[in-house]
């Protein structure tokens, strides 16, 4: 059975989608990575075939939405992230899930997607059939899945420079270049500035994070578009 992987950050102000900020407050902005994170892990819980598994940074305790996330989780594996870069943490949560699961399949999200469905992780789950990774690139030049028959293979991943235009791209090279037939997946954008949280949450009218986004424009004076 294909593991599920959440990577995923405690949606605690200050810490989280900084780049909201304006229009958002920092507690503002965390309310709506805590419904996008919501929404990801209803997705996943959705999914069937998959053994659900978050790996997360800092603590649920000090999150927004804190309780609700507690109980979203319940029942999963919480691994902690460990390591200094954003890389690292993806290597080793990948580890991480092979050493608890053994070797099998494993396809991870983050938390920026909040427009991701049952439909779309599935699919990425039946890619791994035929082939050996496969990657979802998202608009601004990074990825938001991957997925590895071998999650061994993430390791490739300690080495490339994240956050950068140019990470979806040297993610493939790397992957290719330890000589796995990589699978495309959908193109989407994920959620890191204002535009790209109004253009998601018009995909998704009826989610949590639209509710959040579609609040706020309704309240901050040129925050409507």
């Amino acid at each position: 059975m294909t593991v599920l992987l959440v990577m995923a950050k405690a949606p605690v102000p200050g810490a989280v989608k900084t780049r909201l900020c304006p229009p958002a407050t920092p507690a503002q902005a965390a309310r709506i990575a805590a419904a996008a994170l919501l929404d990801t892990l209803d997705a996943v819980r959705a999914t069937p075939g998959v053994t659900p598994v978050l790996a997360l940074h800092g603590q649920l305790a000090d999150a927004e939405d804190g309780a609700a996330l507690t109980d979203a989780v319940r029942g999963w594996t919480v691994l902690p992230q460990r390591g200094d870069g954003f890389g690292d943490r993806l290597a080793n949560a990948h580890a991480d899930v092979a050493a608890a699961f053994g070797d099998r399949p494993v396809v991870q999200i983050g938390m920026d997607t909040p427009q991701v469905d049952p439909v779309r992780l599935r699919a990425a789950v039946r890619r791994l059939g035929v082939a050996e990774a496969t990657l979802g690139r998202a608009v601004d030049g990074g990825w938001w899945l991957v997925g590895l028959r071998d999650p061994r293979h993430a390791d490739a991943l300690r080495h490339v420079p994240m956050s950068t235009p140019q990470t979806g791209r040297h993610t493939w090279t790397a992957l290719v270049g330890r000589g796995l037939r990589v699978a495309p997946l959908a193109v989407l954008r994920d959620v890191d500035e204002w535009a790209d949280a109004l253009a998601v949450a018009r995909e998704v009218p009826a989610s949590r994070f639209a509710g959040r986004v579609t609040a706020l424009r309704r309240t901050v004076v040129g925050a409507v578009r």
